[in-house]
């Protein structure tokens, strides 16, 4: 494949051509992808030795739920084109998985043939998702635990998705894959629950046992690492090089999730955000720092609620009449909403959705959102952030269906003592992040310890004071508002 020369963007024709977004005009004319286009902003993706694009491609809206006029390769190459180098797929999306084969067909992506690209190969980053969460077939029933896959009943578990990605994006769509065929990346997709937590570290948090069944996360590891501790890798194949979780509702299951891994497993974390986070329990003061403390790679997704934003009511997309077509509407233009979620702290990229490209720049969603994702992690400051904020829970307030309803300011967990010290784990934030904890004996301040994101359960937050028996100590969590939530210890 032949890449096009890109050029840098100054502001001043950035804000010609993304004019479009914000107002609906543009003063440029241009034909298809513009001659000089920009190089796409790239910012570090957490502790990998890889720079990512700031718009990722979506492995939805038309490449799942694809329209009778749209054919998705064409929305692949063109952002493969743009230098987009994120894309996203899942076991769950429908022929999202094929339509990358078709792509990948045509970009000579394909491990073994003669004109395999491998350089091309090894610019990209390739992600796909498994919604099973035991890594062995005959798995037991558990209350609150999601077991699902496009593939069933030929799928039965976590290992069982790997090798039916590889098989539908590089291989014969029958279980067979090409020898060097890989993923980036596998998340657990959409975690939503505690008890899936629980099930997804059996074999890591309780004794391995091969005969045993056990959670996706050991098993996965197998596949990561070319060993065969659970029996699942006999061959010690190697067919994915990092493993994540992704997530749209349960912050406290999201950040157990991440408190939970001594084990070095997850790298990476696809979660929910955009400008009516804060309308829920919001995910950029709970889980998004947590994951960034401990380096993990962090995509942004929902940028526009899965169109619940748009011309959607507020429910899961079920067919091609739910993809949404334009770019962004007078009374909610998709720009800012695009450089909310970019500027929000520790987000590196953004995967979108495309539902049509277009020859005309100005009707093209991939090109408007490629422009409207060209801005620095702090590209936008915190009045404008909660002006966006305040425009979208104006007009569209109930978008945000797939998050739990707001909760506040938590007070901090588990407090125990161990012997002169107060011990306890994070508290969770409402509208404003966490900012210290009060340590109160007999209701005087002893002291204080600031907050910092909690990232394994095994480094709580610890403060060592003297105290009486009978004697009433507190911990208080403090917000940034001034909002407070105590705890008493027992």
């Amino acid at each position: 494949m032949s890449t096009p020369k890109n050029y840098p963007l100054s502001r001043r024709n950035f804000i010609k051509v993304s004019a479009v977004t914000t107002a609906g005009v543009s003063m440029l004319s241009f034909n298809s992808i513009p001659e000089k286009m920009p190089a796409p902003m790239k910012r570090k993706f957490g502790n990998f030795d890889f720079e990512v694009t700031t718009l990722g491609l979506g492995g939805q809206a038309s490449l799942q739920w694809t329209p009778a006029d749209v054919d998705p390769v064409p929305i692949i190459l063109k952002a493969f084109k743009l230098g987009v180098n994120y894309f996203d797929t899942s076991n769950l999306y429908a022929g999202s998985q094929l339509n990358y084969n078709k792509a990948f067909k045509i970009l000579n992506l394909i491990p073994g043939e003669s004109n395999y690209d491998e350089k091309l190969r090894k610019s990209i980053w390739l992600t796909s998702k498994t919604c099973m969460r035991w890594g062995k077939p005959g798995w037991p029933e558990r209350k609150n635990v999601n077991n699902w896959s496009n593939g069933m009943p030929d799928v039965k578990c976590a290992v069982d998705d790997l090798k039916r990605s590889l098989s539908q994006v590089f291989g014969d769509n029958k279980g067979g894959y090409p020898e060097g065929a890989y993923l980036d990346m596998i998340l657990i997709h959409t975690l939503n629950t505690t008890d899936e937590v629980n099930v997804l570290y059996e074999g890591l948090e309780t004794p391995l046992d091969p005969n045993e069944n056990l959670g996706a996360l050991v098993a996965l590891r197998d596949f990561r690492d070319g060993t065969n501790l659970t029996g699942m890798n006999p061959k010690n194949e190697k067919l994915v090089r990092h493993i994540g979780f992704s997530g749209h509702n349960n912050p406290p299951a999201m950040v157990d999730m991440i408190q939970r891994d001594e084990y070095g497993i997850l790298e990476g974390m696809l979660i929910a955000i955009n400008a009516n986070d804060k309308t829920k329990y919001n995910m950029q003061h709970n889980v998004i720092p947590v994951a960034a403390a401990k380096g993990m790679g962090i995509i942004g997704m929902k940028v526009f609620a899965d169109a619940a934003m748009y011309h959607k009511e507020p429910r899961w997309s079920r067919d091609p009449n739910d993809v949404f077509r334009k770019i962004g509407t007078p009374e909610l233009p998709s720009r800012p909403l695009i450089e909310y979620s970019l500027s929000t702290p520790g987000i590196h990229t953004l995967i979108i959705g495309i539902g049509q490209i277009d020859d005309d720049p100005m009707k093209c969603q991939l090109i408007q959102n490629f422009y409207s994702a060209q801005i620095n992690p702090n590209g936008m400051p915190e009045n404008e952030r909660k002006r966006i904020e305040d425009q979208a829970t104006l007009i569209k307030p109930k978008s945000n269906y797939f998050q739990m309803e707001k909760v506040g300011l938590t007070a901090p967990g588990n407090l125990r003592k161990e012997g002169n010290k107060i011990v306890w784990d994070t508290a969770l934030a409402g509208d404003a992040a966490v900012a210290t904890y009060e340590v109160l004996v007999n209701g005087i301040k002893a002291g204080e310890v600031k907050h910092q994101p909690q990232t394994l359960k095994s480094k709580p937050f610890i403060f060592e004071t003297s105290f009486k028996t009978g004697d009433k100590v507190e911990v208080v969590a403090v917000d940034r508002s001034g909002g407070r939530a105590a705890v008493q210890l027992a």
